[in-house]
C-alpha cells in the first residue's frame, strides 16, 4: 500500500479517550448509536458509512476531529453544541497538509460508477461534502481522513468494489507493489481496518457476488504488509487483527457467492493468524464463520464442532451476544444432523444469552446481530428439521424486524419466508414473498438468495393456478433469463 513520502506529523502515541462523546451515547450500544448517526445523516441529505467500529474509534480518541460530513451530522444530532462540546479538538489545532509533500489529485471513477453507499460526494455536486475532507487547496485537515487520503491518491476503479476499495491503497498491482512501505505503520493499519468496514457495508447493501474478486486484492496487500513488518508491536497487533478480519470478510464474500472451497481457505487463513497471535476474538470469529460454512456445505457434524470450538475461544471475552450467535451456529449443525433435541437445547441457550443484552465487550463485527438475525437463524434451523410452520413464523419475524440498512438480509429472510411458506402449503403467500425478493435483486447480488428463490420456484410449479403464483414464476423465469454468464460461478 502506498503511503506519503513524508512522515506524519502526528506521533504514534496512545490516543486520549473521548469521554464526552461516550457520555452522549448513553445506554445505547455502539451499533445502535451508529444507526442513529446514519439516520440523522439521511435527514440532512448526507451519506456516511457509520458503524460500531467508527463509534469505537471516536470514543477511543483515534479520531480527534471528524471530517466535514460527520461534523454536520453530529451538529444536527446535538444542536447548539460545538465540536469541542462533543469531545473533539478544534479543527484549527489539527495539523494540515503543509507538512506533507503535495500529491497529484486522484482521478476517480465516473459519478455513475459510484454506488449508493460509497461515502463521498453525491454525483454532480460541487459542495464541500467529501469523505476525504477538504479540497486540495483547503488548509484545514483532520486526522482520520489524512491517513486515507494519502492512499486514496494512488488508484481507482470502475466497479462498485474498485470504487470503494481502491481509495484505500489496498489494490496491489506490479507498480503498487514497489510502493509498499519497508515497514508498516499506523496509516497502513488504519487503512486496512477501513477496508474491512467498506467490504462489510457494501455486502450489507449489495450482497457478495459483485465484490468477491475485487476484495481479494486488498487481502493480498494486507498479508504483504505483515511480511514487511511493523514499526511498533501495537501496530503489528492491529495489522494482524485487521488482516485476519479482512480474510474472514473476503471468505464470507466467497461463501455467500457459492465459492465454498475459497471460503474455507480464507477462514483457515484467519484462524492461523489468530492462533499465531493468540487473538481469542479473531479465533472465535473464524470458527463462527467456519461453522456456518460447514452447515451450508452439507457437513453438519463439522459445523457443530467448529461452533463448539468458537464458544471455547469466546467464553473469556465477556460477550453474551457473541456466545448467543455461536450457540445458533451450533443449533444449525444439530438441525443438519436431524437432532431435534440438540438443536432445541442450543436454541434455548442462544435465546437466554441474547436476553442478557449488549455489552461493551461485544465485537464490532457483530453489528448485524439483533432480533432479526436471531429469528432468521432460528427459522433456518426449523426449516432444516422440516417444521415449516415454525420456520415461516420466525422468517416473517426476521424480515419485519430487520434494519432497512441491511438490504441483503431483508432479501435473505424474505427468501427464507417464501420457501418455508411454499413447503408449508401456502403457495399464494409464498408467491407474494418471492415477488418481494425479486424486487430487491436489482440491489442485492447473492448466489445464496438466488438459489433459495430457485428452490421456491420449483416447489411452486405444481401450484401455478394459485393466486399470484403464475406471476411469480414468470417474473422469476424472466430474471433468470436476464442474468449474464458469470464464467463458471454459481448463479
Amino acid at each position: 500500500m502506498a503511503s506519503s513520502t513524508v512522515t506524519s506529523s502526528q506521533p504514534d502515541r496512545p490516543p486520549r479517550p473521548n469521554l464526552a462523546f461516550r457520555r452522549l451515547r448513553g445506554p445505547r450500544s455502539p451499533a445502535e448509536f451508529a444507526a442513529l448517526v446514519r439516520r440523522a445523516a439521511r435527514e440532512i441529505g448526507e451519506r456516511v458509512s457509520c458503524d460500531a467500529r467508527y463509534i469505537g474509534r471516536v470514543e477511543a480518541g483515534e479520531i480527534r476531529c471528524p471530517n466535514y460530513a460527520y461534523e454536520r451530522v453530529f451538529l444536527h444530532m446535538f444542536p447548539g453544541r460545538a465540536l469541542t462540546d462533543l469531545g473533539f479538538v478544534p479543527r484549527s489545532s489539527v495539523r494540515g497538509r503543509a507538512a506533507r509533500t503535495a500529491v497529484a489529485p486522484f482521478r476517480g471513477p465516473a459519478p455513475e460508477e459510484i454506488p449508493e453507499e460509497t461515502p463521498g460526494e453525491s454525483p454532480g455536486t460541487a459542495g464541500p461534502y467529501d469523505l476525504w475532507g477538504p479540497r486540495q487547496n483547503d488548509p484545514l485537515n483532520h486526522e482520520e481522513s489524512d491517513v486515507l487520503r494519502r492512499a486514496f491518491m494512488t488508484g481507482g476503479g470502475a466497479t462498485v468494489a474498485a470504487a470503494t476499495l481502491a481509495p484505500l491503497g489496498l489494490t496491489p498491482s506490479a507498480a503498487a507493489a514497489d510502493r509498499l512501505p519497508p515497514r508498516a505503520g499506523l496509516p497502513e493499519a488504519m487503512a486496512l481496518e477501513e477496508a474491512v468496514r467498506r467490504i462489510r457495508l457494501l455486502d450489507d447493501r449489495h450482497g457478495a457476488d459483485g465484490l468477491y474478486r475485487r476484495a481479494a486484492a486488498p487481502l493480498r496487500a494486507a498479508y504483504a504488509l505483515l511480511d514487511a513488518g511493523a514499526t511498533r508491536q501495537t501496530t503489528a497487533d492491529r495489522l494482524h487483527a485487521g488482516a485476519g478480519e479482512l480474510a474472514i470478510s473476503v471468505g464470507w464474500l466467497a461463501h455467500d457467492s457459492g465459492r465454498f472451497d475459497d471460503a474455507r481457505s480464507h477462514y483457515a487463513e484467519a484462524l492461523a493468524t489468530a492462533r499465531m497471535t493468540g487473538d481469542a476474538g479473531l479465533e472465535a470469529h473464524a470458527f463462527c464463520n467456519t461453522a456456518f460454512l460447514a452447515r451450508d456445505a452439507g457437513r453438519p457434524r463439522e459445523a457443530v464442532r467448529a461452533a463448539q470450538a468458537a464458544q471455547r475461544a469466546a467464553r473469556p471475552l465477556g460477550s453474551a451476544r457473541l456466545l448467543s450467535l455461536l450457540a445458533l451456529r451450533e443449533a444449525g449443525g444439530w438441525a443438519g444432523l436431524a437432532d431435534r433435541t440438540g438443536c432445541e437445547r442450543a436454541l434455548a441457550r442462544a435465546q437466554a444469552l441474547f436476553e442478557r443484552g449488549r455489552a461493551d465487550a461485544d465485537p464490532e463485527w457483530m453489528s448485524f446481530y439483533g432480533e432479526a438475525e436471531l429469528a432468521g437463524l432460528e427459522a433456518q434451523c426449523w426449516s432444516a428439521l422440516g417444521d415449516w410452520r415454525r420456520a415461516s413464523r420466525q422468517a416473517r419475524r426476521a424480515a419485519q424486524a430487520q434494519d432497512p440498512h441491511f438490504t441483503r438480509n431483508i432479501a435473505l429472510y424474505t427468501a427464507e419466508l417464501a420457501d418455508d411458506l411454499a413447503r408449508e402449503g401456502r403457495p399464494d403467500e409464498a408467491a407474494q414473498a418471492g415477488l418481494r425478493v425479486l424486487a430487491l435483486l436489482d440491489q442485492v447480488q447473492s448466489s445464496r438468495i438466488q438459489q433459495m428463490l430457485a428452490g421456491t420456484a420449483r416447489v411452486l410449479l405444481p401450484h401455478r393456478r394459485a393466486s399470484g403464483v403464475a406471476d411469480f414464476l414468470d417474473r422469476h423465469a424472466a430474471y433468470k433469463g436476464s442474468k449474464p454468464d458469470r464464467g463458471g460461478g454459481p448463479v
